[in-house]
């Protein structure tokens, strides 16, 4: 089915996204019914809207001739029976499943059998929508992001039942709308949901095992990993009594999977109303100053180091070294390799703790850094030493690294650090999706940077670190905690095996 700006379009729900489907359907030229059961709700959404619209006026970027035409094409309905000639009718009511399978079998009493039924649900099984409807093949997601006038990512979701070109055209007129569309199966999260999951999942384990302070933490993902915000902020931002649904909506629907098992630690903090910024006190209690992350105070610098092999990604740190007036001298050893000075052994982290590869060597002066975006301007970094070294190999560790500019955070030895093991998990997640054939991984890498305005893709990250040491590091996550949340994608085992990537 191909619709045009001539379709009608019927948005229900007048809460803050179904009036946001709505400005976004109005604004590309269709005439929209909104309807909500509180008929008042849907009475008021028309002049909520147009006062956004103003906004643009007052920008420029409107004229008022503009938003008056828009504005007119907003129509209020009491009664479902009012969207009788809708082409297209999107819910954006409550996130329950019955609630929604009622709402749209009444749907079909009062709709053409041509109409297509849309859901905005963020987690919910569209097949399971769909089942009992009499057309269900005119059933699929429409998942817009919030707020929906300024996100352009669009998950267009297809179940089990939905038309095989439907999906086709619903991405075409999202691109009418001016919107970004990925087209996606009917999966537990959809794409961007599902594959963030470990971004929230990883920092509460974190933060569990007491690695570093909420602060130092967040500070790392955002100017190390190069994230818009750290997990725990935003957890904060999004409310943790919403975050945890979700969580635990995921970990239902895929049978109870590690990978998604929620926290405690946030259990604890929705059983003392703790939900985040919205109750002034979530990870942080926002009646205080917030407090800084932590950093290590100046040590001495080396005068010379020793690399043995490469640092892989890391490379750009021995430039910023021999900038700094430190002299580098190379080895030959392997491709992840290490830096000396003295009693110290500098590496990346590769998923082990310090501690672990100081007993592998039988060397007891290991200290690892984490992983960064960009080695070659990152100036925050986590470091961890291992339990065996002694008091000066920390010392060490701390002044090489700031020898090449760097503001140094300690961190416990957790394995795989923070940056790290975040980007291998949403990297093996994301390797799942594409492997299960929920998306394709260009797909995949779209919606996780438009949904959540991660830095690069997942999946080009993990190219672009090779996929053998993101297999190894998870291998390594998987051996230090026992636990199969860490088993590695078969496909991105296959990439690792192949030395194949997910982008060409």
């Amino acid at each position: 089915m191909r619709l045009t700006r001539d379709s009608r379009v019927a948005v229900m729900g007048a809460g803050a996204m179904g009036r946001g489907i709505a400005a976004v359907a109005a604004a590309a030229g269709h005439q929209v019914y909104l309807y909500d059961q509180d008929a008042a709700a849907a009475a008021a959404a028309p002049d909520a809207i147009a006062a956004d619209w103003a906004g643009l006026v007052r920008a420029g970027k409107w004229t008022p001739e503009r938003l008056d035409a828009a504005r007119r094409r907003l129509r209020p309905v009491a009664q479902l029976s009012e969207l009788a000639d809708a082409a297209l009718a999107i819910e954006a009511i409550v996130e329950r499943l019955d609630a929604k399978q009622e709402l749209l079998r009444r749907l079909e009493e009062v709709l053409s059998a041509e109409t297509v039924l849309a859901s905005n649900t963020s987690s919910l099984s569209i097949t399971a929508l769909a089942a009992g409807l009499r057309h269900p093949q005119r059933m699929l997601g429409l998942h817009f992001f919030n707020p929906a006038t300024r996100m352009k990512l669009v998950e267009v979701v297809s179940g089990l039942s939905t038309a095989p070109l439907l999906a086709d055209s619903l991405c075409a007129l999202m691109r009418d709308w001016g919107k970004t569309p990925v087209a996606t199966a009917s999966t537990p999260g959809f794409i961007v949901n599902r594959v963030a999951r470990p971004f929230y999942a990883e920092a509460l384990r974190l933060l569990q095992e007491r690695a570093c302070a909420p602060a130092t933490l967040d500070a790392l993902l955002r100017e190390a990993g190069g994230f818009a915000l750290g997990p725990l902020e935003l957890m904060d931002l999004i409310g943790h009594d919403v975050n945890f649904a979700v969580t635990q909506s995921v970990y239902q629907a895929m049978q109870q999977d590690s990978r998604f098992r929620p926290s405690p630690l946030q259990q604890e903090l929705l059983a003392a109303g703790r939900l985040g910024r919205k109750s002034g006190h979530g990870f942080y209690d926002y009646s205080q100053t917030l407090p800084a992350p932590e950093a290590v105070p100046p040590q001495d610098p080396p005068a010379a180091v020793r690399v043995r092999g490469g640092l892989g990604v890391a490379e750009p740190l021995l430039a910023r070294l021999q900038a700094g007036g430190v002299r580098v001298e190379r080895d030959p050893g392997p491709a992840q390799g290490w830096l000396e000075w003295e009693s110290l052994r500098l590496a990346l982290s590769d998923g082990r703790s310090a501690t672990r590869r100081a007993a592998d060597s039988g060397h007891a002066g290991w200290a690892v850094f984490d992983l960064a975006l960009d080695y070659a301007s990152v100036w925050r970094l986590a470091l961890a030493v291992a339990d065996q070294a002694a008091p000066e190999v920390a010392a060490r560790a701390e002044g090489v690294l700031q020898a090449a500019g760097l503001l140094v955070s300690r961190m416990d030895d957790a394995a795989g650090m923070a940056v790290l093991r975040t980007v291998a998990m949403l990297a093996n997640e994301a390797a799942d999706a594409v492997g299960q054939g929920v998306a394709t991984a260009d797909s995949v890498d779209l919606a996780m940077r438009l949904g959540t305005a991660y830095p690069c893709g997942p999946l080009a990250w993990a190219d672009r670190l090779g996929n053998d040491f993101v297999a190894q590091t998870l291998d390594a996550l998987c051996a230090h905690y026992g636990d199969e949340r860490y088993r590695v994608s078969p496909l991105l085992r296959r990439r690792a095996l192949s030395g194949g990537c997910f982008h060409d």
